[in-house]
């Protein structure tokens, strides 16, 4: 599809980081915007920043792991604008999980998958087949990571769980979305090829209390500050991939209809092939003998 003035974008997680950056995108394509995200005051800010920029801008404050959040979101949208042409089921949390697999306390993991999984199904249930029966050319971007999108990170094992069962649903999507010779494509998105300042880093001041951790944390948590200086201290080189770059990457993927939003990586490429081909040879994950020997 092509992005024009007068159509209607959704982001999820659309207070900072990514999602900011795609909804300031879509609104200078003449796009109107809806910013959904959990945090209200910064919510308000940057919908503020938007409309002082000239765009129109609808903001709500929405816990994507909650569906009747997310149909009201979509209730909403469509009794104000009566369509909807971009969908990015972009929120996402890290679950702040420790140790080993087998130590995790399992509300890490209720509450990544509440948003980084039930939160993009519920986002596709929510708008797709509005989206479909309006008849208008669409599209659906799901927000993955490296992370488990293309090979796990252990020491973020819930994180990459929740980003390799994005991709799975997208590929899913996409195959329903052609079999119903629908109007609406899908893509998933992988961040990159970077490491990206956004507020994922500390997703902890955001954690409902439904989701509480039933045991206190061993460490304190990291901020991103803290992460890039160890990193340095252990002489690991540290670089950023500008939000604004993402942003693009995404609003050329839906006008080029592409599936695949993968940044170009020779990292990302070597895990691709090197886990391809663990699979194809029938071994055992040798991409993984770094974290395994740690």
């Amino acid at each position: 599809m092509r992005l024009a003035a007068g159509q209607v974008a959704v982001v999820t997680g659309a207070a900072s980081g990514i999602g900011l950056a795609m909804a300031r995108r879509f609104a200078a394509e003449g796009l109107k915007v809806v910013l959904a995200d959990v945090e209200e005051g910064a919510l308000e800010k940057a919908a503020g920043g938007l409309r002082q920029d000239g765009a129109e801008v609808h903001a709500r404050v929405v816990d994507v792991g909650e569906r009747a959040d997310v149909v009201a979101l979509a209730e909403d949208v469509y009794g104000r604008y009566g369509a909807v042409h971009v969908l990015c089921n972009n929120a996402g949390v890290g679950s702040g999980a420790e140790g080993r697999m087998w130590e995790h306390d399992p509300n890490d993991w209720k509450w990544a998958f509440a948003v980084n999984v039930w939160g993009v199904f519920h986002g596709i249930q929510a708008f797709v087949p509005r989206m479909i029966a309006g008849g208008e050319p669409g599209h659906v971007v799901n927000t993955s990571s490296g992370d488990g999108g293309i090979a796990p990170l252990p020491t973020a094992s819930v994180y990459a769980v929740t980003k390799a069962a994005v991709v799975t649903m997208t590929e899913s999507l996409y195959a329903h979305l052609r079999a119903e010779h629908a109007r609406v494509g899908a893509s998933v998105l992988f961040p990159g090829p970077h490491m990206l300042r956004t507020g994922l880093w500390e997703s902890h001041r955001n954690r409902p209390s439904r989701y509480a951790k039933q045991r206190p944390r061993r460490t304190p948590y990291r901020s991103l500050d803290q992460w890039e200086t160890a990193m340095r201290e252990a002489g690991r080189e540290v670089r950023f991939t500008p939000v604004e770059e993402v942003a693009d990457l995404v609003a050329d993927g839906i006008a080029a209809d592409r599936f695949w939003l993968l940044p170009q990586s020779e990292h990302s490429d070597r895990q691709i092939r090197a886990r391809s081909q663990s699979m194809l040879d029938r071994a055992d994950p040798s991409y993984l003998e770094h974290f395994i020997l740690d």
